[in-house]
Parts: structure tokens; C-alpha cells; sequence
């Protein structure tokens, strides 16, 4: 794939999600991202017992990592000789590390004006919260999301780490406007995001229908608009449904049922009548999907053009014709970690995709080749 940042050099001092993620979705682009990493390393790197864990892995391949020790005189000259030539720097401390490790804004943007300097926090650089730790579902339920997640009837936090994966995106949007902006200015700027920020921004519905409307949202009420459903099929198995606004999806639906007349009934009339009586739909259709294997049911909806897909695992997802024809799993041999494989970035420039990687260095991989100091071996373990 074109790498559309392949004259962009980042120095990424982030550890756990937030800035791992910023740092990666640049190097996804093509951006020669350099992992700074201290010499015990970024503590994602232990999880499960070894310095190589899933989590690390997924939030830091195309960098290399360096090991330096900032808060000695010797590691922060090291990493002044990578600030002069760089383009971004990337951290994610809690407010005021930054400043006691010598690698605050003010610092190294004097040693190189042109630096782009993001800074990502839990709750924001100011502010009562200012110092609160924050993690994912602190910062999901902070910003109203989580609440939109949480099923009333069996109150559990489910999901991934959508607030560290989100924020990770809001970074790296962040630095890319203000790289545009600095090739007519030649000046750096400060990118500043917060979890908090991040996760309000992304929860833009809901604020809006409360703002437009004083409506409330709550966990279904997306699904209920939208006519979303999830069906066990016969064989255990579910199918997921998104009907929508258009009246053919339902006309569609009822034909692969074969209940045609099913539309007759007050429930069913319209959009409206759907959503008020969203409980009673369900009630209805679920027994119907219970009735034929989830392969049938494909195969019917399908053939009608019913907007429809199968609640597929990860073991599952990349397997499927269309998932193999775009190509979304790619690999790549780390001398030391063998085989690693990932999901290619969704982007592709004319046409062409995104199918080369460099898997997640090992701690202090590169320290050779971009410090000049050599490392001992078995730094992955």
C-alpha cells in the first residue's frame, strides 16, 4: 500500500492502549513510529507472564522499540537526539509525569519548534477530575456510553476497550490536521485528548436527541429505532437483522418467513407501530427463526435482500468469502517471535490495500540500529 506518512518519524512514549493506538494507526499509514520504551517496558508487554502478551501485540506492530531511561542524564540525551528529528511525540501519562520526567510540551517543542506534540489524558490537562485515574469503563460510563451498554435486567460491563481504542483514533486525528497545518506554518502544535472528550465526542447521538429533543436514550433505545434484533436459529446458532426505515425490508421479511399477512397485524403496520410495539415484534419473530438452521435462514434473507449477517465469532469473522476476498488477515515473521498475524488497516489508497506489517518489536529490539547501544538477548521473555 501507498505509505502515505513514510516521511513522517513519531516518538511514542505511550504505554497500555491509548497511545499505543495512536502510534500504531500512524504507523499503519506508513509513519516510521519509534517506540520509547523504559527498560522494564510498557506494561502491556506483561500480561499473561511473558514481555510479548496479546494485549501488547495488538496495539504496537509497525514501530520499532528503543529502550531509555528519561529520568536519568545519559536516557534524556538519548532522547533529545531523537526529538531534534522528529516529527511527533506521543505520550498518554497521567497530568504532570510528563513535566517530572523532562518530556513536557514546553520542553521539546524548544528543542524542536516544529515538533507535534500530543498529549492524551484520562479526564484532561485541568479541571477537579484533572488527576483521577481513568481506564476504559471509567471513561465509558464518565461520558453517558456505557449506560447505553448496560442490559437493566443483568447490569454487567460487556464489550472491549471501546474508550481506549476510540481516544487512540481522536489522537491520531488530532496530529494529522495538525500536520496538514504545518507544512504552510513550519510550527508545531499542541494536540491535546482526553478519554473523557474522546468518548463525549464519539457519544454524539445521544446528546443530540437530548439537546433536540430532552430525549434520554437508554440501551435499547437505538435498537428500537433502527429495528435491530438478534434470533437463535435452529441449530443454536444467531442471526442479527437491521430493518430500518424501508418498508420493502419488511415486506422482504415477511415473504422469507412466508407470512406474507404478517404486515396486517397492528404490531406490524408501520415504522412507528414496529417501534412502539418493538417487545411484542420480537416475541413474535423469534419462535419463526427458531424453526430453521442459521444456514437457511442466510440463504432465504439473502436471496431477498434482507439486511442480515451472522453473529460471528473471531474465529470465525475472517473465514467468510467476503472477509477472505478483501484480504483482512495478513501475517508477518518476527525473527525472534515467529508468526504474527492481524487485521490489515480498513484504508486503502487507489485500490490498494494494506496487506504489509511489522510485527510488535520485542523490548529494546532496535536499540542497535537507532541508539547505537547494543541489547542483551531474551528481551521477550
Amino acid at each position: 500500500m501507498a505509505k502515505v506518512l513514510s516521511d513522517v518519524r513519531v516518538i511514542e512514549m505511550g504505554t497500555f492502549i491509548t497511545g499505543p493506538a495512536t502510534g500504531m494507526l500512524l504507523g499503519d499509514l506508513g509513519a516510521d513510529v519509534i517506540k520509547v520504551e523504559h527498560p522494564n517496558g510498557d506494561p502491556f508487554r506483561a500480561f499473561n507472564g511473558s514481555l510479548y502478551s496479546a494485549h501488547f501485540q495488538t496495539y504496537n506492530r509497525n514501530k520499532r522499540s528503543v529502550t531509555i531511561d528519561s529520568k536519568t542524564k545519559e536516557g534524556l540525551a538519548e532522547l533529545d537526539a531523537l526529538i531534534a528529528d522528529a516529527d511527533i511525540f506521543i505520550q498518554n501519562f497521567r497530568p504532570g509525569v510528563a513535566e517530572r520526567l523532562g518530556v513536557d510540551a514546553e520542553r521539546l517543542q524548544a528543542l524542536n519548534p516544529a515538533l507535534i506534540y500530543c498529549s492524551i489524558s484520562g479526564f484532561g490537562a485541568s479541571g477537579p477530575d484533572r488527576d483521577n485515574p481513568a481506564f476504559d469503563s471509567v471513561a465509558q460510563a464518565a461520558s453517558g456510553f456505557l449506560r447505553l451498554l448496560v442490559n437493566p435486567e443483568h447490569p454487567r460491563v460487556v464489550g472491549p476497550a471501546i474508550a481506549d481504542a476510540i481516544t487512540g483514533f481522536y489522537g491520531a486525528y488530532g496530529i494529522l490536521g495538525a500536520l496538514h497545518e504545518r507544512h504552510s506554518t513550519g510550527i508545531g502544535r499542541v494536540v491535546e485528548v482526553s478519554m473523557l472528550e474522546a468518548m463525549t465526542h464519539f457519544n454524539l447521538d445521544d446528546f443530540t436527541h437530548y439537546f433536540a429533543q430532552g430525549d434520554v436514550m437508554g440501551p435499547y433505545s437505538r435498537p428500537h429505532v433502527s429495528q435491530s434484533y438478534v434470533f437463535e436459529c435452529s441449530d443454536g446458532r444467531w442471526l442479527a437483522l437491521h430493518m430500518s426505515s424501508p418498508p420493502k425490508f419488511w415486506e422482504q421479511l415477511a415473504d422469507a418467513l412466508g407470512m406474507p399477512e404478517m404486515l396486517e397485524r397492528p404490531e406490524f403496520k408501520d415504522r412507528n407501530a414496529r417501534i412502539a410495539n418493538y417487545d411484542g415484534v420480537l416475541a413474535t419473530l423469534a419462535p419463526l427463526f427458531k424453526s430453521r438452521s442459521l444456514s437457511e435462514w442466510c440463504g432465504r434473507l439473502r436471496e431477498r435482500d434482507v439486511p442480515h449477517a451472522p453473529l460471528y465469532a473471531s474465529n470465525e469473522a475472517l473465514e467468510t468469502p467476503q472477509a477472505r476476498h478483501l484480504q483482512l488477515q495478513i501475517e508477518a515473521e518476527h525473527p525472534q517471535m515467529g508468526r504474527f498475524r492481524t487485521v490489515r488497516s480498513p484504508v486503502s489508497f487507489d485500490g490498494e490495500r494494506s496487506l504489509e506489517v511489522k510485527a510488535p518489536p520485542v523490548l529494546g529490539e532496535h536499540n542497535e540500529e537507532i541508539l547505537g547501544v547494543k541489547t542483551p538477548e531474551a528481551t521477550a521473555k
